[in-house]
């Protein structure tokens, strides 16, 4: 299955259009680490993460798995766990998964230079929960309700397609 970004406001699924948003600095193809632009390419999405402790495990074909409170991802280029998902940022700079905030109550990480990661060529990349539709740090954002109809209608091979 494929999503497409038709454009800097919405993603397409099948029949489904959603309101979303994206970076601040728009699409880019030549990402760099902080450059506040969502990259151009084609993701696998292969897990929604969540918060049990404010939802029930999703419904989906994804795998999931629960976000816990020592939860970060990394995001330090001087790191050799740069774009991966750590369980203490006592060390390096890192993304807090376990926020106060609701923005990552659910979150699908991209692939994004996931395979064979290039330092400072950005990191945590995800679709994830907003209430507003501002701009991201480089990710793609949905409100709630479109999120959860997303996660139950994607299934185990689904990709985003970004251009």
């Amino acid at each position: 299955m494929n999503i497409y970004l038709k454009n800097k406001y919405t993603l397409e699924v099948d029949d489904f259009q959603f309101r979303c948003s994206i970076g601040k600095n728009g699409l880019i193809s030549n990402k760099i680490e902080g450059d506040f632009c969502t990259p151009i390419g084609k993701f696998k999405l292969e897990e929604v993460l969540f918060r049990k402790d404010r939802y029930k495990k999703p419904k989906t074909n994804l795998k999931s798995r629960r976000i816990k409170k020592n939860m970060f991802w990394c995001t330090d280029i001087k790191s050799k766990n740069y774009n991966k998902i750590i369980n203490s940022n006592k060390k390096y700079i890192s993304e807090t998964m376990y926020r106060r905030d609701y923005k990552y109550d659910y979150v699908i990480p991209l692939s994004y230079n996931r395979k064979k990661i290039k330092k400072n060529k950005g990191s945590a990349i995800f679709m994830h929960l907003t209430k507003d539709y501002k701009p991201t740090a480089g990710c793609i954002a949905l409100c709630k309700k479109d999120f959860e109809i997303l996660i139950k209608i994607l299934k185990k091979n689904s990709y985003l397609k970004v251009y």
